[in-house]
């Protein structure tokens, strides 16, 4: 893993082996839940718990999330991938949101994140209607899931109910799969959390697939030729960036699976993808089943924003997402 590369690993995609839901599963978030009038758990996440304490929570956010991606779309993946950072590591806790020096935020592989300004402004607006109630963890969950939505993605219930976490180090931002892994460890690392459809990546992370694969000198003969002329025409410089999709980058779709045949996935872990025997069924089910895809998302995401989440007395309600309370 390079520190210097920066991958919109936005989506969470598979959870690869075991990510595919059992019929039935998952179910609980994809329906539209009928609220109780209280929501009396603190310590268990809950589609009510902000219902009496911070009832315009969700609407705030997905106002918010809509004007921002009005004003730039390029934002609905880096909301996502956002989420996804944060997930990953210590669980969703909002660490990512910490702006300290030796956070995850301040660390090389989290140079190129994006969307914490949108998460700020949400913040910003809740904490005027209710002070002290709404956690970060749980904005960017839900704006997560709102960008997708905003995209022509899959719509899924968001519990709430997680504190924001206390600590954030920049050591640990290097768990999140950048790209070069084998196989075998994306398995590994998604069987414990939950590809990508939408998105860019930087070509400094793909020059050695255009110009000189494994050393050879050559490009990665696993490429397909036009696609190769294009991503050379688009990566004249390293510091340029490049649709994780060519087909449809805009838009929310299963595409990014059906490129995948025709040696037009831009990262080294997508051709593997296909290529491994483990994950190369699961590719060809979601590139000809985009019902599939959208649901196995929606439930891989709901899966995903539950993942080691602070709970009742564990963590805090931070009042400005970039400190802890004790700093701000």
């Amino acid at each position: 893993m390079q520190s210097s590369t920066s991958f919109l690993f936005v989506f969470l995609v598979l959870y690869l082996l075991s990510a595919f839901a059992h019929p039935g599963e998952g179910e609980d978030y994809l329906k539209v839940h009928k609220l109780p009038a209280t929501s009396p758990y603190e310590d268990v996440l809950s589609f009510a718990y902000y219902y009496q304490k911070c009832p315009e929570a969700e609407a705030i956010i997905n106002q918010k999330v809509a004007e921002w991606i009005n004003k730039d779309y390029t934002l609905a993946a880096s909301l996502i991938r956002l989420h996804f950072h944060d997930c990953s590591v210590r669980g969703c806790d909002g660490s990512i949101l910490l702006n300290h020096e030796g956070s995850e935020r301040k660390a090389d592989v989290s140079k190129t994140l994006r969307g914490f300004e949108v998460i700020d402004d949400i913040k910003a607006e809740i904490e005027k209607k209710c002070p002290k109630i709404v956690s970060c963890t749980d904005i960017l969950t839900a704006a997560a899931r709102d960008a997708t939505v905003s995209v022509g993605g899959p719509y899924w219930m968001v519990p709430y109910g997680r504190k924001d976490g206390l600590v954030s180090f920049a050591k640990e931002a290097q768990l999140v799969p950048m790209g070069h892994e084998d196989i075998t460890s994306l398995v590994e690392f998604y069987q414990s959390k939950g590809a990508h459809t939408i998105g860019r990546a930087s070509c400094g992370s793909i020059q050695d697939r255009l110009f000189n694969y494994s050393g050879t000198g050559k490009p990665d003969p696993s490429l397909d030729a036009q696609y190769l002329n294009y991503l050379k025409r688009k990566c004249r410089w390293s510091s340029d960036y490049v649709d994780l999709d060519a087909t449809t980058p805009k838009t929310f779709d299963a595409e990014y699976y059906s490129n995948l045949p025709k040696k037009m996935g831009l990262l080294s872990t997508d051709e593997k993808l296909y290529s491994d025997p483990r994950t190369a069924p699961l590719v060809s089910a979601l590139a000809y089943q985009p019902s599939l895809f959208f649901y196995q998302f929606g439930v891989s995401m709901a899966k995903l924003g539950n993942v080691q989440c602070l709970l009742g007395n564990e963590g805090e309600i931070h009042t400005n997402c970039n400190f802890v309370n004790s700093k701000y």
